[in-house]
Parts: structure tokens; sequence; C-alpha cells
């Protein structure tokens, strides 16, 4: 009698032999539930980076007014980081050689007392960037505090601070700031800054406000009070998040009319003239008479400069506002494409009739 060969099955799962030389397997992949949460959040750690950089790009290019602004205010930027190291001659240094128009040696030329317009040009731009960015924030700052301050306490605070804003509103700002500029001793960049921030904050203050007296009874704010929220938390952890664009927005144009309003006053003599910026410039331009001499490469560059930040800066503040309000985007409407016709449709085929 022939016998076969005993049934011999496959090792199971449970059955297979340990990879481990004590007999414990070694885990390779997370088996428990904080395993699983750990590596979720590493993860996440190392996709975050990315994930803002991707939101940044589908920001700014998701609008073409924020990515042609974008661009223009980066250049800028660039050249204020980068731009004196570009320069080739010091910005004060005095030579004889007057007023020649642009050539190889002098790319934008040179002033009255020899001094190269494109080294002042690189180091104004630093300058007036700096300390136009360090005005915007200081404004953006104290409209953003007492527009939230009066709008969510209300009462007595909301109407000493509405008295407040409505006073700076009626007071002519730049006028103010003349007065301001002329009576304080001390003369510099400082001091223009801190007289612009002083008369340039009571219009965006006043948007806060509104925009806080509508917040301050939805639904989340009182979620917030009535789960015990400190005040200054529910302010700035509730209420101020949902206006990021309006301060955004109000910072691009602050910083417009701020950049405007130094250039005026040191065009005017009331800042630093030592200090090389675009005002200054435009002063020893104007103080030389350089029109008059034809010497336009002298205050035309800080002038065309002016203009483009302003223009760069304008567009980002456009771009803003379309992303905040869905009504001011401009939709685009594609037309649906003819169908192309196939050859058998183009030429019909003539079938002869059948003889009969």
């Amino acid at each position: 009698m022939s016998s076969t060969p005993p049934f011999t099955s496959a090792p199971q799962p449970d059955e297979a032999k340990p990879n481990h030389p004590s007999g414990i397997p070694t885990p390779t992949t997370p088996t428990t539930g904080m395993e699983l949460l750990s590596a979720n959040a590493s993860t996440r750690r190392r996709s975050l980076p990315g994930a803002i950089l991707r939101a940044c790009w589908q920001l700014f290019t998701m609008n073409s007014n924020m990515l042609v602004g974008s661009l223009i205010v980066g250049l800028f930027f660039l050249l204020a980081i980068f731009g004196p190291l570009l320069a080739r001659y010091d910005p004060n240094a005095l030579t004889t050689d007057i007023l020649l128009p642009p050539s190889a040696d002098h790319w934008l030329g040179t002033t009255q007392a020899g001094q190269d317009v494109f080294a002042q040009l690189m180091y104004g731009t630093r300058s007036s960037i700096l300390w136009g960015l360090l005005a915007g924030v200081l404004v953006t700052f104290i409209y953003t505090i007492v527009g939230l301050a009066a709008g969510y306490f209300g009462g007595l605070i909301d109407e000493l601070l509405s008295l407040l804003i409505n006073i700076f509103l009626v007071l002519p700002g730049f006028p103010l700031a003349l007065i301001l500029a002329a009576y304080i001793p001390y003369k510099g960049p400082l001091t223009v800054v801190l007289v612009i921030a002083f008369t340039s904050w009571p219009g965006h203050a006043r948007i806060i406000r509104a925009q806080t007296l509508s917040m301050r009874n939805r639904d989340f704010t009182e979620a917030a009070r009535s789960s015990g929220e400190a005040t200054w938390r529910i302010i700035f952890f509730e209420v101020l998040p949902n206006m990021i664009a309006i301060v955004a927005s109000g910072f691009v144009g602050t910083m417009i009319s701020v950049i405007l309003a130094i250039a005026g006053l040191e065009f005017l003599g009331l800042g630093d003239i030592r200090s090389i910026s675009w005002g200054s410039m435009f002063f020893w331009a104007q103080n030389s008479s350089a029109l008059i001499q034809g010497a336009w490469w002298w205050f035309v560059p800080p002038g065309l400069c002016i203009a483009l930040l302003s223009a760069g800066l304008t567009f980002i503040n456009i771009g803003l506002d379309e992303i905040a309000d869905p009504r001011l985007r401009s939709e685009i409407i594609r037309l649906p494409r003819r169908k192309k016709r196939s050859a058998e449709e183009a030429t019909p085929v003539l079938v002869p009739p059948l003889e009969s």
C-alpha cells in the first residue's frame, strides 16, 4: 500500500519566524495609537514649510495685480539690500566731475558737487524704504490698537477714543506734519517718522473700529467670552484674525502715503539734508537749479523710483481688496471653443446611385 505524504500547510503569519534573535518581533511600522499620532505629527511638521510656501505662492499668483505689485516691490527690496554693493563710488565723495551726463564711468551722471547719482540712488533706496517701512509699521500698530479698543470695549472708552479720532480727522495731516517738523529741534529721519506716525493713523482707526463693532457680538466672540477667555485673548485671537485683510490693506496704503510724505518733508528741507535719500536728492537738485541747467539725470531717477514703488504698492493694495472682497474679483469668462470638423465631416462622400 502506498502511503500518501502528510498534508503540510503554509505557515500562518502568527507562525512566522521572528526576525529578532530573542524572539521579540521588531516593529517596522507604528502599531499603537500614540505611535500613529506621533508619526502623523512629524509628517505634518515636515510638510508645514512646504504648505506655507505653496499657500504664499498661490496667494501671489491667483491675482494678477498682486503678482505685478509683488514683483515691483520685491525688486526695490532687493535694491535696498544689495544695491549699495553695486555702487562703485562713495555717495558723499566730492570730485571735479561736475554735472556729467550718464556715461560708462557714471551710469546716472553726477551732481553739481561731482557726486555719483547712481550711488546716491542706491543708498537712498535703502534709507527711504527702511524708514518708510518703519513708519508704516508704527502707524499700523497705532490705528489697530486704537480701533480695536474703541470698538470692543464701547462705552466711555469708545466715546473718548472716537473723539480723539474725529479731532485728528478734522486736522489736515500734511500741514500739521509740516508745522511739527519745522518746530522740532532735532532734524533727522526719526523725527520725520514720528511726525508722520502722529498724523497718519485716524482714518484707518475709524475703519478698524467699525469692523470691531460688528464682530464683538458675533457667535464666536460670545462663545469665547462665555468659556472664560481673557479679554486680550478674545481681541487678538478671535476678532483681529478676521480683519487681517483690512489691516494688511491699510498697511500697504499707509506705506504709500508715508513714503510720499517723507520725500515731501525732506524735499522742503525739514528732514536731515545731510543724509542720502530720495527726498534729499530732490532738495539738492532743486537747490542747485538742476532743472534750469538741464541736469535731468539728477531728479528724474528718484522720481521714477517713488512712482514705481507707489505703483507696486497700489497694485498689491488692489489685489488684497480683490482677494478679501469676492465682489471685486474680475471673473474670466471662457467661451466654449468650436469643435474642429473631422475630415469625414468636412469632405462629404458622394455615393453613386445604384443602377437598376
